[in-house]
C-alpha cells in the first residue's frame, strides 16, 4: 500500500511540473481512440478514414476545448454516416443539437461524457461512466452521459442496417424517418442501458455525499449493483439476446477502474477521522473532518566511491 502511494505522490509531483503537456497528451490520445473507434464502426467514408486523417484531427482537437472537440467528433461521425443515409445523418445532427441546447445552455462542461460515452461501450466498460460520473460530476451530467448511450446505439443501428439504409427501397422520406426512428427508439437495450445509466449516477452520487465511513466505496457498490439489477430485469422482461460472460467482465473491470479512480482521487484516511463542534450567535456547528492519506516520495541519494583512488591513497599512507 504504501509502495503506491509513494506511486501516486510521484505522479501528483509530475503532474504539477507538467500539467500542461499531460492534459494535451491525454487530450489528444482520447480524441484520437474516439476517431478511430468511429472509423473501424462505421467508417462507410474511404476519403477520411485511416489513421492519417484521424491524427490530423486528433492534433488539432488536443489544442481546443474538449466542447470544440466534441464537436469536430460528431461532424467526422456525420459524414461517415452521410455515405449510409442522408436522413439518418439529419437526424444525428438533430440530436446533437438538441443536446448541446439542452446541456450546454445550463452547464457548459464534462463535454469529454460525449467522446467518452460511446468510446467505453466499444471497450466494453460502459458501466464505469455512471461510477465516475456520479463520484466526480454533478446531477446534470445525466445528460451527456445518457445522450453518448444513445449515439453509441445510434452508430450500432447504422452499422448493422448499413445495406438497408443504402439501397433505394423506401422512397418516401417520411417512411424512412419512421423506419429510422422505430429502429432506434424502440430499441429497449438501449432505453434500459439510458436508465441504468442515470440511476446508477443517481445512486453513486447521493451515497458519496453520505457522511459514513468508505462513502466512495460503497457509493462504487452500490452503483454497481443497481446498473446490474436495471440490465437484468431489461435483458429479462424482453428477453434479448444477452452474453452474461461479457456483462461480468465488462463490469468487473468497470469496478476496477472505479476504485483505482476512487485511490488516485479521493484518498483518505478514516481511522484518523475528528468530529469538531463548535458555534456563534446564530449556529450551532457539528464537522466531521478526514485526513487526506499523504506521503513523502523518498528522495534517494547516491554516493559513489572511487575504489581505485581510495587504494591508491591508503597505499601512499602505507609506505609513509
Amino acid at each position: 500500500m504504501m509502495a503506491l502511494l509513494v506511486f501516486k505522490e510521484r505522479l501528483r509531483v509530475l503532474y504539477g511540473k507538467y500539467a500542461a503537456y499531460i492534459d494535451t497528451a491525454i487530450h489528444f490520445l482520447l480524441s484520437f481512440a474516439v476517431l478511430m473507434a468511429i472509423d473501424r464502426n462505421v467508417g462507410f467514408m474511404t476519403r477520411i478514414s485511416g489513421v492519417l486523417p484521424a491524427l490530423g484531427l486528433s492534433a488539432l482537437c488536443a489544442f481546443l476545448p474538449y466542447g470544440l472537440g466534441a464537436v469536430i467528433a460528431g461532424v467526422f461521425l456525420l459524414l461517415h454516416v452521410s455515405v449510409v443515409s442522408l436522413e439518418i445523418a439529419a437526424l444525428l445532427g438533430v440530436i446533437m443539437l438538441v443536446i448541446m441546447l439542452l446541456y450546454y445552455g445550463f452547464q457548459p462542461g464534462d463535454s469529454w461524457l460525449l467522446l467518452v460515452t460511446p468510446l467505453a461501450f466499444f471497450l466494453n466498460v460502459p458501466f464505469v461512466i455512471p461510477l465516475i460520473v456520479g463520484l466526480s460530476c454533478s446531477l446534470i451530467s445525466v445528460i451527456p452521459a445518457c445522450s453518448g448511450v444513445l449515439i453509441y446505439y445510434i452508430l450500432i443501428y447504422v452499422r448493422q442496417n448499413a445495406g438497408v439504409l443504402t439501397g433505394g427501397t423506401a422512397v418516401d422520406i417520411t417512411a424512412k424517418y419512421s423506419s429510422i426512428l422505430n429502429g432506434v427508439m424502440t430499441n429497449e437495450i438501449m432505453l434500459f442501458m439510458a436508465l441504468a445509466f442515470a440511476v446508477g449516477i443517481l445512486v453513486v452520487y447521493m451515497v458519496k455525499n453520505l457522511s459514513i465511513d468508505y462513502a466512495w466505496y460503497i457509493a462504487i457498490a452500490a452503483g454497481t449493483v443497481v446498473q446490474t439489477a436495471i440490465v437484468f430485469v431489461g435483458v429479462f422482461a424482453f428477453n434479448a439476446s444477452f452474453s452474461v460472460v461479457q456483462f461480468l467482465l465488462g463490469m468487473a473491470l468497470s469496478v476496477a477502474l472505479a476504485v483505482a479512480y476512487d485511490f488516485f482521487v479521493f484518498a483518505v484516511d478514516y481511522t484518523r477521522t475528528e468530529y469538531l463542534q463548535y458555534e456563534d450567535d446564530d449556529y450551532y456547528y457539528y464537522v466531521k473532518a478526514v485526513p487526506k492519506i499523504a506521503v513523502s516520495a523518498p528522495d534517494v541519494k547516491v554516493q559513489k566511491i572511487n575504489a581505485r583512488k581510495s587504494s591508491k591513497k591508503h597505499a601512499r599512507q602505507y609506505e609513509r
